[in-house]
């Protein structure tokens, strides 16, 4: 179902980040759903997400923010050290290209912009507020994911470095809580949803955390304690709310149902995730 709209030249004929059918994001649901490497017929797609992140408008959109408040030259300074993007959609194709197979010289131009558009703390933020100092949560995660891959899959030591600091703005939070008084970010963090796309949660956020080798850090424990207590009787987990809407939606429409949505009934996608990441954390001995 995926794959059910490709037009005869094998491209999507929708703009590659519409929600949630276009070709960025149905390239990153096959590479969550290990789709087999090297597939010539996904090269299509893949050139439609090239035409769009490696376009003179995107990186136009990217450098030249438009900003709130008519700053003040004090607050343009911190706004340079602090440049604003959508890093969720470089770091999304940088993992899914490498997953898919389908990395080439020109993805390490979306592995330099990150680079060079890190925050101080170790994140992203797309944030147009000029006063805003701290990474955001969805724009940080799926960069941490691309470029820990990355590091894995070229031995690349500014990917890894880069990844290293990306995790420390979830790990000092604790996966979910604030560094000032330790209260929850976002009641939406603690509640489960697949897929989660841009969003974050903290099954999500602990899978990304996972793959990156930092599952073991003690400051992974509250999270891992919440996601254990999800866990139903059956042994399963279950998703308590989405993002996505129906096939026959203008908007935010996905062709793949995912399993059931319900706070009392396992879904087969959450469930695979929390055991891996449960088992990952040395919690999980069957």
């Amino acid at each position: 179902m995926l794959l059910s709209e490709r037009k005869g030249d094998g491209t999507i004929p929708h703009h590659p980040y519409a929600k949630w059918d276009g070709a960025h994001w149905v390239l990153a649901a096959l590479g969550e759903l290990g789709y087999p490497l090297g597939d010539e017929s996904l090269l299509p797609l893949r050139e439609q997400v090239y035409e769009w992140l490696l376009s003179e408008e995107h990186v136009s959109y990217t450098e030249a923010r438009p900003y709130r408040h008519h700053p003040s030259a004090t607050l343009m300074r911190t706004i340079k050290e602090r440049p604003r993007i959508h890093a969720s959609m470089e770091g999304n194709a940088i993992w899914y290209l490498l997953k898919l197979g389908l990395f080439d010289d020109r993805a390490t131009e979306l592995v330099r912009r990150l680079l060079k558009m890190q925050w101080p703390d170790g994140g992203w933020n797309c944030d147009g507020d000029p006063k805003a100092v701290n990474s955001s949560f969805m724009e940080s995660l799926l960069p941490l994911r691309g470029l820990a891959l990355h590091a894995k899959a070229t031995g690349s030591s500014s990917s890894k470095l880069a990844a290293r600091r990306a995790a420390d703005v979830f790990l000092k939070r604790r996966m979910y809580k604030r560094v000032k008084n330790g209260a929850v970010i976002d009641r939406e963090f603690i509640r489960l949803h697949y897929p989660c796309y841009w969003h974050y949660d903290i099954l999500f956020g602990l899978v990304v955390i996972c793959e990156a080798g930092y599952i073991k850090d003690s400051r992974c424990g509250d999270a891992l304690d919440l996601l254990e207590a999800r866990r139903l009787p059956n042994e399963g987990f279950p998703v308590e709310s989405k993002y996505y809407r129906g096939a026959n939606a203008r908007g935010g429409r996905s062709l793949v149902r995912w399993g059931q949505v319900s706070e009392r009934v396992s879904n087969e996608f959450a469930t695979i995730d929390a055991l891996w990441v449960l088992k990952q954390a040395g919690r999980l001995t069957v």
